[in-house]
């Protein structure tokens, strides 16, 4: 397979579409007879000021902590008016990435959700609640506590722009993992239960939000991930991540064996490798690139190979293209969360410059801009003017 060749893209649910670069103009439906309440366009930044209301008393087919993310994005106008209208229109935002279709398949699935979660009974109960003594590494728990790029950055590595490598799990929190997702299996085979698998590339693993982990994924999104994306990747939303999908992956014998080129359904990936012991399974990294340019070519400067280390996670774009080269012996498992923005996808629809992340528009800009100085000079050497 050439690494330059089509991308396959993933086809989980999308949680919107959007940018980070300026306001959005967000349509109300026509007829309605709803009061409007001025300016309805989502502010680029939260208000961390205001104190958004819980929503967990709400039915609907999103978890109730995006409602709360996104309240803080409202226009000044909207924060003040009845929590029904609030609800309204921040329902008008999400419903437009979920189509009446795919709002069905999203229902069913909750409700296969519920079913394992009434019935499986968890292994290591104390996987389910986040205690970051017995989950991390010292290190990265300080890097966490002091909260600054220079903590983040002495952990971390860079070995290709925009992808950071770190310690991040204790071993004993990986083998619990692995041990919990294979009871998990064994559960499934034993009641013949269905078990859905991560996404349409992976024929095996599991969706740890399945049985009961959406909770402790979802604070380690927020308060171990945020941090951090919010200093290396804000120009792709990564300071209002509000939403997350976390699997596993298998590969080795008898499970899937090598991963093809692709993007991630995320703006923001961390990958962390569980174990257990194996050779092979390389990463492969080949630039960063919107809907536009996914499949240009690679430059050389984006090439970039990664060994999976047990415990060291592996922290990316959504948009950097990348694939797994084939597991050649062993098993080896790995934690995906994936980290969405419904705020960043709402304003990326509005958006044609993505140059301050996409590669290949960068280029195309810089090349726009050499142009542009050849010309001003071309002309002005014809008008008689000189060039020291």
């Amino acid at each position: 397979m050439s690494l330059d060749g089509a991308v396959e893209r993933r086809e989980d649910p999308p949680a919107g579409n959007g940018n980070g670069n300026g306001a959005v103009a967000v349509a109300v439906a026509p007829r309605t007879g709803r009061p409007t309440y001025g300016d309805r366009r989502l502010r680029l930044n939260p208000n961390t000021e205001h104190k958004p209301e819980r929503y967990d008393d709400l039915e609907t087919e999103f978890d109730p902590s995006i409602f709360s993310s996104l309240e803080r994005h409202l226009p000044p106008t909207m924060l003040e008016v009845p929590r029904d209208a609030k609800i309204q229109f921040m329902k008008e935002i999400l419903a437009r990435y979920l189509p009446e279709g795919e709002r069905t398949r999203v229902q069913r699935h909750k409700e296969y959700r519920q079913k394992i979660m009434s019935a499986y009974q968890p292994l290591h109960s104390e996987l389910y609640n986040i205690e970051p003594t017995t989950f991390f590494v010292p290190s990265f728990i300080k890097a966490i506590s002091d909260n600054t790029e220079e903590s983040f950055r002495n952990i971390m590595s860079e070995p290709s722009p925009g992808v950071y490598t770190f310690a991040m799990l204790q071993p004993n929190f990986c083998e619990f993992l692995l041990d919990e997702v294979e009871n998990f299996e064994k559960w499934v085979n034993a009641v013949k239960f269905k078990i859905m698998r991560p996404n349409t590339m992976n024929k095996y693993g599991a969706v740890l939000d399945d049985f009961g982990l959406e909770p402790m994924l979802n604070k380690l999104m927020e308060e171990f991930i945020c941090p951090i994306s919010k200093v290396f990747f804000p120009e792709v939303g990564g300071s209002t991540l509000d939403s997350h999908h976390g699997f596993v992956v298998e590969y080795g014998k008898d499970k899937d064996v090598e991963l093809g080129f692709h993007v991630d359904d995320s703006e923001i990936t961390l990958n962390v490798c569980l174990g257990k012991q194996f050779s092979g399974g390389e990463l492969f990294f080949r630039g960063v690139r919107c809907d536009k340019h996914v499949n240009s070519d690679t430059q050389p400067e984006e090439i970039l190979d990664y060994s999976h280390v047990p415990g060291q996670a592996i922290l990316h774009r959504g948009r950097h293209r990348h694939g797994a080269r084939a597991t050649t012996s062993g098993h080896r498992i790995n934690l995906l969360l994936w980290c969405r923005s419904s705020v960043f996808r709402e304003m990326k629809k509005y958006q044609k410059d993505f140059s301050s992340w996409c590669g290949e528009c960068q280029r195309e800009k810089n090349e726009r801009q050499r142009h542009s100085v050849a010309a001003t000079k071309l002309a002005f050497l014809r008008s008689g003017g000189s060039i020291i």
